[in-house]
């Protein structure tokens, strides 16, 4: 329901702003942020399933390496990230918590369906649409974050709730640790599907956020959300404009290649390195967790304090953080698993990928109006999951395949070296986004002055 117009002239941009920007942030808040991550945590769990339970599965169904990379890649991937567009466009238009609760139900019931699979076919099937559900919860949840968090805070925020992912990962690797020898891989999935349905029901529960942003004069003066073609008419615009946002999305894509050939990682451990199955998936699984939350915290807080002090874009930040951390990458992948190096490396790699999230998801989110962040966020998602990951999933699949096909002695490590060289395009994108990126969102921010003053 939309309340009248209050008397009187409408807020300024810069009004609105600085009294957002001056809120405390509550308790109350914070316990959202909470249960959101907790929320993005069963996603990569869920997500996670079948790169954990690889060395158990593939066997059982008889997959090829290329046929595991379309299970974890494409066929999940095209329908996640072309549901993610419309996703975006909803989360910023319709009840968000609704939204969610019944995307997570969706993607929970379809887990639990997987761990019934019998073939690449029967498992095929609920994997493309799991990609569905999956596709909602990152964008209207960063779109509800951003209207409960300032600017300054957004960093922070991005950051803790993206602990989900090396916590999801981590939890999935400890799931097939610990669980899969009592329940097998199929419990495993029937029980994280129930689990689920239960947080999304909790979810029905949550009431909406106020969307609290600059053009909140338009709505206080009547007006919609916008239209489907205004929102993503106003998207294109931005990206046109903004070649700190276009090097930001750039630079994350080219940083997944490496983490979707990783969906192969167990493989390469028992495989290439002689680990046992179950073994590794806990020494992963812990070291993923610890290490990944250390480096979502950093990454948000070093981040955001970052910019502050150097006046640079927080994808600079992240510029450093890869010089010093790839070159372990190469490292760690010829190192002996009896090497300091060996888990030096596998540490250092879920640190970094923790640095990532915040603040490049706080960047994408401040170069573009405020009444389209959600739609930004399904368009970044895509980008990251359909180019990043599909290439690097799929493509990893058939690379493997095609050098064990050839005899080549070690197909694993040579395809995670081959993505590692091709992830360190981000670089160079990301120091070109810290370079504009002060100048862009200052550009950014005159244009909604002037259209306001016109309208």
């Amino acid at each position: 329901m939309n309340e009248e117009a209050p008397a009187g002239p409408a807020p300024s941009t810069t009004e609105v702003s600085t009294a957002f920007e001056s809120r405390v942030v509550s308790s109350g808040d914070y316990g959202f942020l909470l249960f959101l991550t907790l929320l993005n945590v069963m996603n990569f769990v869920d997500r996670q399933l079948l790169a954990s339970f690889a060395n158990f599965i593939v066997p059982e169904l008889g997959l090829t390496n290329a046929q595991f990379g379309w299970l974890t890649g494409f066929a999940f991937i095209v329908f996640y990230s072309a549901m993610g567009l419309f996703a975006g466009v909803l989360a910023d238009t319709v009840h968000r918590p609704r939204l969610v609760a019944g995307a997570l139900t969706l993607w929970s019931v379809l887990t639990a369906v997987s761990g019934a699979a019998r073939g690449f076919v029967s498992l095929l099937i609920p994997r493309m649409f799991i990609g569905v559900g999956e596709s909602v919860l990152t964008p209207a949840s960063m779109s509800m974050l951003a209207d409960r968090f300032p600017a300054h805070r957004m960093g922070l925020a991005s950051g803790f709730y993206y602990m989900g992912v090396p916590i999801g990962v981590g939890a999935s690797l400890l799931v097939g640790g610990y669980l899969e020898p009592l329940v097998g891989w199929r419990g495993c999935f029937y029980l994280l599907g129930g689990v689920g349905v239960l947080l999304a029901i909790a979810m029905l529960f949550v009431k909406e956020t106020p969307r609290q942003h600059l053009m909140a004069q338009a709505e206080s003066a009547g007006r919609s959300e916008g239209s489907f073609r205004e929102l993503t008419g106003t998207l294109f615009d931005a990206l046109r404009s903004s070649p700190a946002l276009l090097a930001t999305m750039a630079g994350g894509v080219a940083f997944h290649f490496i983490l979707g050939a990783a969906a192969f990682e167990q493989l390469w451990f028992v495989q290439e390195r002689g680990f046992d199955r179950s073994e590794i998936l806990r020494l992963t699984g812990w070291i993923g967790m610890v290490a990944g939350v250390a480096g979502n915290l950093f990454g948000g807080m070093a981040g955001d304090a970052f910019q502050r002090r150097t006046g640079l874009g927080r994808p600079m930040f992240l510029v450093w953080v890869a010089l010093i951390l790839t070159p372990i990458g190469f490292v760690y992948r010829l190192a002996s698993p009896d090497s300091p190096w060996f888990w030096i490396g596998v540490a250092a790699g879920y640190f970094q990928l923790g640095t990532f999230y915040g603040p490049t998801f706080a960047t994408v989110q401040e170069l573009v109006p405020p009444r389209i962040r959600a739609t930004v966020v399904a368009v970044y998602i895509l980008l990251l999951n359909f180019v990043g990951l599909g290439i690097g999933i799929t493509g990893g699949g058939y690379m493997i395949d095609g050098l064990a096909a050839a005899g080549h002695a070690s197909p694993y490590t040579t395809t995670l070296l081959v993505f590692t060289t091709l992830s360190a395009v981000a670089i160079p994108c990301f120091w070109i986004a810290g370079r504009r990126f002060e100048g862009d969102k200052a550009r950014l921010y005159s244009r909604i002055e002037a259209a306001q003053g016109n309208a």
